[in-house]
């Protein structure tokens, strides 16, 4: 595309993007993120689908692979009154929605101004100018030429998951995995004769949500895996243990837990029991799965001391708060809404309990700024199990990056922080997340050392700490460097 397209704008990315203003902060940011743009990218929590990665076929067309899957997207032209159905976005009931590529495109492209300023703006122009190779700014009047260069792109070997996994120097890659899945997609992985990490996580929710009308076909499941009758809370709980086992063989390192509120506290065996048992009769109440949950993650809590996987927890979403379009296109539609989360009173029990064995790492997230200074930092700044991470999903942006180390950096240090991950479906997308935090990062640095509080040779450690070093050692995905300085000393 060397001839412009009428009336188009040259895409461009400046080198200096997201860096500060102030001429001292930006000429120490650029040098510190000079040093960590080219290290391996870690991803250690994410949603690519590993069947992705296990068939390497060539990507969808355009539309499908980069409008479709992400919600970034569909959601901010959804709250612009932009029908789902017009974007090509399935329903429950099958009934009929746009299916020709070039016009949901063309209507995403026509609305492309609407990601101005925003992370998802930001990711999209990266993926656009880095990976992809567009000249072009994407308008209503470039939107058919630009697909049909990435379209072209698509087709060829040099865009195939596993090409771009190796050219995006992906050194281990992620995945979040239901705890009944077969993980045929990463045995298949594991067979092949690529070099590439990609690795399961044991997510076990849809077991938790005792109450749910589908909870009785995830405990049909769970016994089918096993092959074992689930008649009694302890039956159960041994097979979620083997679950864990079968994840670990698989090489997975961790486990994730999504709530709205993060309750915990020991239920008594008897009532665990009886609980249990009104669950499998279909009888279970809101209030009896509210504190199963909160006895599960007690017991998840337990099990990683037992076998070392890492606990994530990921608190305060209200999922699918938009009922109607739940209700016509199932979740993960963009109607998940952040609440208020109180962490210090609801994580008491567990921490009493486990939070000064430095044998389980607990990995906190929050989508409730409000607590990154009162409660997380704090949190992470005593207990020896405890581990920040990074801003998830509303707050992976630009601004909400910045105030994350702000408020936490104080109180709890970097070396009580997770690093980055990218937490994203969207596979395309995760150089362009990567690049934008390790900015981030480097700007945040360059800060403290234009205002002297470090000097640039401490800097230089902490941004690839935060780039590279941390998200390896919190996951337990790597031997840890010898520059590291873990907390509790040498490993």
């Amino acid at each position: 595309m060397s001839t412009a397209p009428p009336g188009a704008s040259r895409l461009v990315l400046h080198e200096h993007r997201f860096f500060d203003s102030d001429a001292a902060v930006r000429r120490s940011a650029f040098e510190l993120y000079e040093q960590t743009r080219d290290l391996p990218l870690v991803c250690p929590h994410g949603h690519v689908d590993p069947a992705l990665l296990a068939e390497n076929g060539s990507f969808p067309e355009p539309a499908a692979l980069l409008i479709l899957p992400d919600h970034y997207i569909f959601r901010m032209l959804h709250s612009r009154g932009v029908p789902l159905e017009a974007l090509g976005i399935p329903t429950r009931d099958g009934a009929p929605v746009e299916g020709n590529p070039r016009r949901i495109w063309q209507l995403f492209a026509e609305h492309y101004y609407l990601f101005r300023g925003t992370p998802t703006g930001a990711w999209l122009d990266h993926e656009m100018s880095e990976v992809f190779g567009v000249q072009w700014q994407l308008t209503g009047g470039t939107a058919q030429r630009i697909y049909d260069e990435l379209d072209a792109k698509l087709r060829s070997d040099e865009f195939r998951p596993r090409a771009l996994y190796d050219r995006f120097n992906i050194e281990v890659l992620v995945t979040t995995d239901r705890a009944t899945d077969s993980l045929e997609h990463h045995r298949t992985i594991r067979n092949s004769d690529w070099s590439g990490r990609v690795l399961p996580t044991f997510r076990p929710d849809a077991l938790f949500r005792i109450a749910s009308p589908q909870w009785s076909a995830e405990l049909a499941e769970l016994a089918r895996a096993q092959g074992v009758d689930l008649l009694d809370y302890h039956a159960f709980r041994e097979a979620l243990r083997a679950r864990r086992r079968y994840f670990q063989e698989m090489g997975g390192t961790s486990t994730d837990h999504a709530v709205v509120v993060p309750r915990t506290g020991w239920l008594p065996a008897a009532e665990v029991q009886h609980v249990f048992e009104r669950a499998v009769r279909g009888d279970a109440t809101a209030d009896d799965q509210d504190r199963f949950e909160a006895h599960m993650l007690m017991e998840m809590a337990g099990m990683s001391i037992d076998d070392g996987l890492v606990m994530q927890l990921h608190a305060g979403a209200l999922r699918n708060h938009d009922r109607v379009l739940f209700d016509r296109f199932g979740p993960d539609k963009g109607g998940d809404i952040p609440v208020a989360t109180e962490f210090t009173r609801n994580l008491q029990p567990l921490l009493n309990a486990f939070g000064n064995d430095a044998r389980l790492t607990l990995v906190l997230f929050t989508l409730d700024e409000a607590t990154y200074a009162r409660e997380l930092a704090p949190l992470a700044g005593h207990y020896p199990a405890v581990t920040l991470g990074p801003p998830w999903w509303f707050h992976d942006s630009i601004e909400g990056m910045r105030r994350f180390r702000e408020r936490t950096t104080e109180t709890a240090g970097i070396y009580n922080t997770a690093g980055f991950n990218d937490d994203t479906r969207a596979f395309c997308s995760i150089p362009a997340r990567h690049d934008l935090a390790r900015r981030m990062d480097a700007n945040f640095l360059g800060g403290l050392v234009a205002r002297h509080v470090i000097g640039m040779p401490d800097a230089r450690e902490m941004a690839r700490a935060l780039a590279y070093d941390l998200p390896r050692q919190t996951y337990k995905l790597a031997t840890v460097p010898d520059t590291m300085q873990p907390r509790g000393g040498a490993l």
